[in-house]
């Protein structure tokens, strides 16, 4: 590379512009960032693992009716506080939360959703449950992910409709358009206070993402990173028994398993596959959010560290009460997990 120091001042304007297009070019790169995947989901390796939980009110009681003031109520009574020393005390990095799934209700306001949907009282909360999160979290230095779906609602009649959403293999253009206006909403609002992002349902991906033109894989990763070009991404096809990535828009693999020993790395390289950080995603109870521990600690622990010895990173799903809060049985899986790292650090 050459120096300016002995070029004429005529010459300078040149390079400056050449400089320019150069960074222009580099900010046109997925996700509308020149940071690279593995610089983005740096902090997810180092974390090693993490929990995940759903809260979500027809998996509380899905016996009940539920109305936006009963969900406002729920939202009310997550002990913030009380979940962020839990983890901290079981030392996780990061913690993941669904922000709303098949009902409808989510658990944190949201305008452009409301006036796309045209509909009060709101089923948004109130509360900003993912904001008073992060004041819990940060200060004890464990970061937020959050959870959506990159469909609307299937148990909500008004908002598929709204949304102009079609359940399979269709372009759902219109869809897109309007579920990036609402994930760009939340992305603006929460800023960095959300360090990544879990994009479920992903099952069609070459008919509604793989297009030249947006809504696409681009652009809605565009959305996710409005608050912050920084989060990390992952778009979810479903269960996959190895490591896949399913587009360069994201920064780690989603991982969804239901049974972790059937879990196989291929072609992983430092961590990485295809550009992507290794990750798996699995549950402890007996299905996503709900049911008994289903392994025992030593199972936990030995799938965790095999991952981990090869760069990955694991997040473990477990379910929560209706206070927000993790239950005793499921403290003592995660408690083994953190010992079983802190005693490999004492050695």
């Amino acid at each position: 590379m050459t120096t300016l120091g002995s070029r004429t001042t005529m010459k300078r304007p040149i390079v400056c512009l050449t400089m320019l297009a150069f960074m222009l070019g580099l900010s046109s790169r997925p996700g509308g960032s020149a940071v690279s995947a593995q610089a983005r989901a740096e902090w997810l390796k180092k974390a090693r693992w993490g929990v995940m939980t759903h809260f979500l009110p027809d998996w509380i009681d899905p016996q009940r009716k539920w109305t936006s003031e009963d969900w406002n109520k729920l939202v009310d009574g997550f002990d913030a506080e009380g979940i962020a020393q839990q983890l901290q005390a079981a030392g996780a990095r990061y913690y993941l939360i669904s922000i709303g799934q098949n009902s409808g209700f989510y658990l944190a306001p949201n305008p452009a959703y409301d006036k796309l949907m045209g509909i009060q009282p709101s089923k948004c909360a109130r509360r900003d449950l993912v904001a008073d999160l992060y004041a819990a979290l940060s200060k004890r230095g464990i970061r937020l992910m959050v959870y959506l779906p990159s469909g609307a609602p299937n148990h909500d009649q008004e908002a598929m409709k709204a949304l102009g959403w079609q359940n399979g293999p269709y372009p759902n253009r219109e869809f897109s358009v309007k579920w990036e206006q609402i994930i760009r909403a939340w992305s603006l609002r929460w800023g960095n206070k959300v360090s990544g992002w879990w994009f479920d349902g992903c099952y069609w991906p070459n008919t509604m993402y793989r297009t030249a033109a947006p809504p696409n894989f681009e652009s809605f990763a565009a959305a996710a990173r409005a608050g912050n070009p920084a989060s990390i991404l992952a778009f979810n096809p479903g269960v996959v028994y190895r490591t896949l990535s399913i587009t360069p828009h994201e920064d780690y693999i989603a991982g969804e398993i239901d049974q972790p020993d059937r879990f196989v790395i291929r072609r992983a390289v430092d961590g990485n596959v295809d550009g992507a950080q290794l990750h798996m995603l699995s549950y402890l109870g007996q299905t996503w959010g709900k049911g008994a521990p289903r392994f025992t600690s030593e199972q936990i622990v030995n799938w965790t560290r095999n991952i981990v010895q090869q760069g990955g990173v694991v997040t473990w799903d477990v379910p929560v009460q209706s206070n927000g809060l993790i239950a005793q049985s499921f403290l003592e899986r995660l408690n083994a997990l953190n010992n079983s790292f802190s005693n490999e650090q004492t050695k």
